[in-house]
């Protein structure tokens, strides 16, 4: 349960990159900040505490890190860092948000209700996943920017799952490092764009195997193996060596309960008035993957949690709200 204090300046819903950075500058800026973790590692999304980064194990994009960092390392120095100033800590979810008017109201699943002058959204988003057992294993990743550059993948045979514009850019990516990368979609149709998609055909290292499935992932503990396919057509099951796979079906952002009281787009992702961090309500804010269909990198993310603080400082000062 949150401590005696029911109301706070700022309320921050998520923790992941956007959340801690913008807990770190809304408590420097002595706004008091509580930060809503989400639920425990390893249950189903939305707002899993820490993010997409608790899955990730190897970080090396992020700076001030040159030898790397473990995903879950990272997420704690963010919490640590927004606590020695003085962020408040709640390990609970947000289920139900009342934006009708200030100050807005947030619901949480232990059946508590708090109240906030100011909000930033930082609930992330999550990456969709083939449904299958073995896709939980090392080797597989739901993100070649983040991951593709790793020793683990170099000069390996890769395989991508997907046929949109996402597909066909990490896979690009995945040339840059891999001996072959095979692109596996259930069609012949793509939903790629005709650039992404050209971009890719004139690749020489991207393969194609088309009107596929992927039934399972093999590994041997410290990596895959291989892959096993079944066409959509006939039902023939084949195998194809890999030394990884990344799935690339698009993400979610943990926006559901928004849905209705917030402007987004036709996927989900909240609309903000750029360059600012500013949501379609007065003094409710959206920062990181909540936003972001294009980069979703942890240090875009962090970048646009400071934005939104500053974003929330300045709207509570233009509007008299004071401590």
């Amino acid at each position: 349960m949150p401590s005696e204090r029911m109301h706070y300046r700022v309320a921050i819903i998520g923790s992941g990159p956007a959340g801690w950075t913008a807990a770190l500058y809304a408590a420097r800026a002595d706004l008091d900040p509580i930060v809503i973790k989400g639920i425990a590692p390893g249950e189903q999304p939305p707002a899993t505490a820490g993010g997409q980064l608790m899955t990730t194990t190897e970080v090396e994009n992020y700076p001030g890190f040159p030898k790397g960092i473990q995903g879950p390392e990272l997420v704690d120095l963010f919490e640590e860092q927004a606590k020695r100033f003085g962020t408040e800590v709640l390990l609970d979810t947000v289920t139900d948000v009342d934006f009708e008017a200030g100050p807005f109201r947030l619901t949480l699943d232990s059946g508590w209700n708090l109240t906030a002058d100011a909000v930033i959204i930082a609930a992330g988003a999550a990456a969709k996943w083939l449904g299958i057992p073995s896709e939980k294993q090392p080797g597989v990743s739901a993100c070649a920017t983040c991951d593709g550059a790793l020793p683990v993948y170099r000069g390996k045979e890769l395989v991508v799952v997907g046929g949109g514009d996402t597909a066909m850019e990490e896979a690009t990516f995945l040339t840059k490092f891999a001996s072959k990368v095979t692109i596996v979609h259930r069609r012949e149709e793509f939903r790629a764009s005709r650039i992404m998609l050209d971009r890719a055909r004139a690749n020489p290292k991207i393969h194609w195997n088309l009107n596929k499935v992927v039934d399972e992932i093999h590994g041997n503990g410290m990596g895959v193996t291989g892959v096993t396919l079944r066409d959509t057509k006939t039902g023939k099951v084949s195998r194809l060596h890999a030394g990884g796979v990344f799935v690339a079906i698009g993400h979610l952002p943990n926006t559901a309960i928004f849905r209705g009281k917030l402007e987004m787009n036709e996927v989900g992702y909240l609309k903000v008035k750029h360059p600012s961090t500013r949501t379609s309500v007065e003094g409710v804010f959206a920062a990181g993957d909540v936003a972001d269909p294009t980069y979703r990198q942890a240090v875009s993310a962090a970048g646009e949690g400071c934005k939104a603080a500053i974003d929330a400082e300045r709207w509570l000062a233009s509007h008299g709200i004071h401590g």
